[in-house]
Protein backbone atom coordinates (compact mmCIF):
# COMPACT_ATOMS: atom_id res chain seq x y z
CA UNK A 1 0.00 0.00 0.00
CA UNK A 2 1.30 3.19 -1.06
CA UNK A 3 1.76 5.93 1.36
CA UNK A 4 -1.45 7.66 0.55
CA UNK A 5 -3.18 4.57 1.57
CA UNK A 6 -1.38 4.24 4.40
CA UNK A 7 -2.33 7.93 5.21
CA UNK A 8 -6.05 7.43 4.35
CA UNK A 9 -6.02 3.92 6.63
CA UNK A 10 -5.00 6.34 9.89
CA UNK A 11 -7.55 9.34 9.59
CA UNK A 12 -9.89 6.47 9.26
CA UNK A 13 -8.84 5.25 12.18
CA UNK A 14 -8.43 8.66 13.64
CA UNK A 15 -11.91 9.45 14.88
CA UNK A 16 -12.55 6.46 16.70
CA UNK A 17 -9.47 7.08 18.97
CA UNK A 18 -10.69 10.23 19.69
CA UNK A 19 -13.96 9.36 21.33
CA UNK A 20 -11.89 6.64 23.45
CA UNK A 21 -8.93 9.36 24.35
CA UNK A 22 -12.01 11.48 25.55
CA UNK A 23 -13.80 8.90 27.14
CA UNK A 24 -10.96 7.67 28.66
CA UNK A 25 -9.90 11.03 30.08
CA UNK A 26 -13.23 11.85 31.13
CA UNK A 27 -13.09 8.14 33.40
CA UNK A 28 -9.64 8.68 35.06
CA UNK A 29 -10.29 12.49 35.72
CA UNK A 30 -13.69 11.50 37.36
CA UNK A 31 -12.52 10.17 40.53
CA UNK A 32 -10.19 12.49 42.82
CA UNK A 33 -8.35 9.37 43.78
CA UNK A 34 -7.46 8.33 39.63
CA UNK A 35 -8.98 5.08 40.54
CA UNK A 36 -8.68 2.61 37.53
CA UNK A 37 -7.44 3.09 33.76
CA UNK A 38 -10.70 2.06 31.87
CA UNK A 39 -10.15 1.82 28.07
CA UNK A 40 -13.70 2.11 26.00
CA UNK A 41 -13.64 0.63 22.38
CA UNK A 42 -15.84 2.93 20.06
CA UNK A 43 -15.68 0.39 16.80
CA UNK A 44 -17.67 -2.56 15.98
CA UNK A 45 -14.11 -4.68 15.77
CA UNK A 46 -12.16 -6.51 18.26
CA UNK A 47 -9.04 -4.33 19.46
CA UNK A 48 -5.83 -5.29 21.06
CA UNK A 49 -4.41 -2.64 23.61
CA UNK A 50 -0.96 -1.81 24.56
CA UNK A 51 -0.06 0.29 27.81
CA UNK A 52 3.34 2.16 28.85
CA UNK A 53 4.05 3.70 31.77
CA UNK A 54 7.05 4.94 34.36
CA UNK A 55 7.13 2.61 37.38
CA UNK A 56 9.66 2.79 40.36
CA UNK A 57 12.44 0.79 38.87
CA UNK A 58 11.46 2.48 34.91
CA UNK A 59 9.65 2.27 31.97
CA UNK A 60 7.17 -1.01 31.30
CA UNK A 61 5.05 -1.95 28.61
CA UNK A 62 2.07 -4.47 28.54
CA UNK A 63 -0.24 -5.72 26.32
CA UNK A 64 -2.56 -7.50 25.08
CA UNK A 65 -5.84 -6.47 26.55
CA UNK A 66 -8.64 -7.57 23.71
CA UNK A 67 -11.54 -5.11 23.73
CA UNK A 68 -14.34 -5.66 21.91
CA UNK A 69 -16.31 -3.65 19.66
CA UNK A 70 -18.30 -1.03 21.21
CA UNK A 71 -17.66 -2.30 24.97
CA UNK A 72 -14.96 -1.40 27.59
CA UNK A 73 -12.23 -2.71 29.67
CA UNK A 74 -10.27 -1.60 32.98
CA UNK A 75 -6.96 -2.36 32.59
CA UNK A 76 -5.39 -0.71 35.81
CA UNK A 77 -7.71 -1.56 39.04
CA UNK A 78 -7.01 0.68 41.80
CA UNK A 79 -5.34 4.03 42.33
CA UNK A 80 -3.05 4.69 39.65
CA UNK A 81 0.99 4.95 39.97
CA UNK A 82 1.64 7.47 37.25
CA UNK A 83 0.40 10.56 35.86
CA UNK A 84 0.99 9.46 32.19
CA UNK A 85 -0.01 6.55 30.42
CA UNK A 86 0.71 5.73 27.23
CA UNK A 87 -1.67 3.47 25.01
CA UNK A 88 -1.06 1.85 21.41
CA UNK A 89 -4.18 0.10 20.00
CA UNK A 90 -4.54 -2.52 16.40
CA UNK A 91 -7.77 -3.46 15.25
CA UNK A 92 -7.59 -7.19 15.49
CA UNK A 93 -9.89 -7.49 12.10
CA UNK A 94 -9.04 -4.77 9.57
CA UNK A 95 -5.67 -4.22 10.52
CA UNK A 96 -5.51 -0.42 11.36
CA UNK A 97 -3.76 1.05 14.08
CA UNK A 98 -3.73 3.59 16.76
CA UNK A 99 -0.43 5.02 17.57
CA UNK A 100 1.75 8.09 18.42
CA UNK A 101 5.23 9.91 18.45
CA UNK A 102 6.51 8.10 21.58
CA UNK A 103 8.22 5.13 21.11
CA UNK A 104 8.24 2.09 22.97
CA UNK A 105 8.26 -2.23 22.55
CA UNK A 106 5.98 -4.76 22.17
CA UNK A 107 5.63 -8.34 21.74
CA UNK A 108 3.68 -10.69 19.23
CA UNK A 109 2.05 -12.44 21.95
CA UNK A 110 1.30 -11.48 25.71
CA UNK A 111 3.73 -9.33 27.12
CA UNK A 112 5.36 -7.18 30.04
CA UNK A 113 8.52 -5.42 28.88
CA UNK A 114 10.92 -3.30 31.12
CA UNK A 115 12.43 -0.40 29.42
CA UNK A 116 11.77 1.33 26.12
CA UNK A 117 15.43 1.49 24.07
CA UNK A 118 16.73 -0.87 21.85
CA UNK A 119 13.60 -3.09 21.22
CA UNK A 120 14.25 -4.68 17.86
CA UNK A 121 18.36 -5.56 19.45
CA UNK A 122 16.29 -7.17 22.30
CA UNK A 123 13.62 -8.93 20.24
CA UNK A 124 10.81 -7.28 20.36
CA UNK A 125 8.69 -4.76 18.06
CA UNK A 126 8.76 -1.21 18.16
CA UNK A 127 5.76 0.72 18.16
CA UNK A 128 4.46 4.30 18.54
CA UNK A 129 2.72 5.24 21.86
CA UNK A 130 0.02 8.07 22.47
CA UNK A 131 0.43 10.00 25.68
CA UNK A 132 -2.53 10.55 27.90
CA UNK A 133 -2.83 12.47 31.00
CA UNK A 134 -4.49 11.13 33.72
CA UNK A 135 -3.83 14.18 35.95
Amino acid sequence: MGSAGRSRMRRAFALPILTVAAGLTAMVAASPARADFRVCNATQNLVGVGIGYRAKAGWITEGWWHIEGSSCKTLIEGPLSSRFYYLYAEDAERGGRWDGPINMCVAEKEFKIAGVTDCVARGFQRAGFQEYDTG
